[in-house]
């Protein structure tokens, strides 16, 4: 696959329109770009005035096996009647081809943005998030990754030393407050924990709200511990984010049991996240639409605040984990 594909400057309109047509759909109206970085999703309407979504995976991200795991994945949610946006199947098949782009659809299914700070809705992702999990119990990825150090600390690490986008007079400062805050979540992280299939990337953007929660976009789904789902539902200071977490696992637990020593690793996947975020971004930065909506990349004061984060998240991480209040 050439640079071009990779950024997608070689998917345009038509070449989506000719995707749809050979699986026998026609598009009866625009194509609708929706949020995506990563990935180019569309939705649009056939002629029957049925809504759809259509998803063009970037080439070179993952393997044929690791995206026919996601779909797997979804459908066996979908089976265990999970709300989540599962690709359909066309000849038997979730995953289609066309001009070396891999792509997939899905039904549109609308709702509104889940409330991240409404309890009952948060008890009602809990529930479904034990539920996922259940579910994610009964099988492995044998293709997908798993979260852990060398992913989303070391490789990101070695791109750093490399990356121009880092200023050169900031360079030395940043990998110095990189390394503090690796060996941070080494000496936090557990590699004993349990690991299973997850959603990956639960943020409250990935969930909606239409009478229960809708779980979208797994293409992050990898395996990993429990808590990576549910700590990016967390937010506001300690003591808010403890009421969070003791509603969360409340909840969760009605399905699945939770190992509360897991509660430790919040702190450290954050961390990693911080990390790896960066690392995409730089990875991803030929692509002209990542200049487009990440203009502040270039500037000094955008990775001093990185550092400050960094250096900062270290002391975090020295700090005791966030505490449950003790159930007598």
């Amino acid at each position: 696959m050439n640079d071009q594909a990779f950024t997608f400057q070689t998917l345009h309109p038509d070449t989506i329109m000719d995707a749809l047509f050979e699986q026998g759909i026609r598009v009866d109206s625009g194509l609708t770009p929706l949020n995506s970085y990563e990935n180019r999703v569309y939705q649009f309407q056939d002629e029957d005035r049925q809504r759809f979504v259509v998803k063009f995976y970037r080439p070179q991200r993952w393997s044929v096996e690791q995206i026919q795991e996601e779909h797997q994945f979804s459908l066996d949610l979908l089976a265990d009647e999970v709300p989540v946006a599962a690709p359909l199947k066309f000849n038997h098949q979730t995953l289609l081809t066309h001009q070396g782009f891999y792509f997939a659809v899905f039904p549109s299914l609308g709702g509104r943005q889940f409330e991240a700070d409404n309890i009952d809705q948060m008890e009602w992702v809990a529930r479904y998030l034990g539920r996922i999990h259940q579910t994610g119990n009964k099988n492995r990825f044998i293709a997908r990754p798993t979260i852990g150090i060398q992913e989303y600390l070391l490789e990101p690490r070695q791109l750093f030393e490399t990356a121009t986008l880092i200023p050169a007079g900031l360079k030395a400062a940043f990998l110095a407050a990189t390394d503090g805050l690796i060996n941070a979540v080494i000496s936090r992280w557990d590699e004993n924990v349990k690991m299973l299939r997850l959603h990956g990337d639960c943020h409250a953007g990935n969930i909606l709200w239409r009478d229960g929660p809708l779980f979208v976009d797994l293409d992050d789904a990898r395996m990993g511990p429990a808590i990576q789902d549910l700590w990016m539902l967390l937010n506001g200071d300690k003591a808010e984010q403890r009421m969070q977490l003791e509603t969360i696992i409340e909840a969760y637990e009605e399905f699945t049991p939770f190992d509360s020593d897991e509660i430790a690793l919040i702190e450290p996947l954050r961390a990693m996240r911080f990390v790896y975020y960066l690392a995409w971004l730089i990875r991803r930065w030929d692509d002209p639409a990542f200049p487009r909506n990440f203009p502040w990349l270039t500037g000094e004061d955008y990775w001093r605040n990185q550092i400050s984060t960094f250096v900062e998240q270290v002391k975090v991480l020295q700090e005791p984990p966030l505490q449950l209040t003790p159930m007598y």
